[in-house]
């Protein structure tokens, strides 16, 4: 067999997906304790500035951001300042018709899901969207829960069921790829700079 210069399928690029950020609220961080809430947010600033820079269709919601969860992460909403946020009720993103409209309208069958607590915001979504048909990464360092045993079994549940972790850092990289791509190079670099401690 003769090998071919030519990127695997399963890689990402920045017109093939669209990113999911579920429920980045900083009232209901409060209990997160399998990552440290500071690289929590780093990692979710990560990927939001990565999403803006390489202009990648994103889709944000809330749950109950009035009554108990509170506001996005500024880390999110400076990214997308004026973005569309679906609020629910609903603990499974997916479970909502607004939410859904948003995903439909994207036409995106490839997503990248990162929620606030791996076994709710992020498990639910991922798992359904999976038995809907869609090809699904999970940034597992974009999210975190109240054990590390939590977020662990919430991690490999979505992975036995077909999902593909990956990390803030991966994703940014992977889009980026060459080096040559001069039209992303210093978005590249100031997000590595800027949350990646470079």
């Amino acid at each position: 067999m003769k090998a071919i210069a030519q990127p695997a399928r399963t890689l990402l690029s920045p017109h093939d997906h669209a990113l999911l950020l579920i429920d980045h609220q900083s009232q209901m961080a409060f209990d997160v304790r399998s990552i440290d809430p500071t690289n929590l947010r780093i990692n979710v600033g990560s990927l939001a500035q990565t999403a803006k820079g390489f202009k990648v269709p994103t889709i944000l919601s809330t749950i109950s951001k009035d009554t108990f969860a509170g506001p996005l992460f500024p880390e999110i909403t400076e990214a997308f300042p004026d973005a569309e946020v679906t609020d629910r009720t609903t603990s499974n993103a997916w479970e909502d018709e607004n939410f859904i409209k948003r995903i439909n309208a994207v036409g995106k069958d490839r997503l990248v899901i990162a929620g606030l607590w791996t076994s709710v915001c992020c498990n639910g979504p991922v798992v359904t969207a999976l038995e809907q048909g869609y090809e699904v990464y999970v940034v597992t360092d974009a999210c975190g829960d109240c054990t590390t045993e939590a977020h662990e079994r919430a991690v490999a549940r979505m992975v036995q069921a077909g999902a593909r972790p990956i990390t803030a850092l991966t994703y940014l990289l992977e889009l980026q790829r060459d080096w040559a791509r001069t039209e992303t190079y210093d978005t590249t670099i100031n997000i590595a700079t800027r949350f990646g401690g470079g």
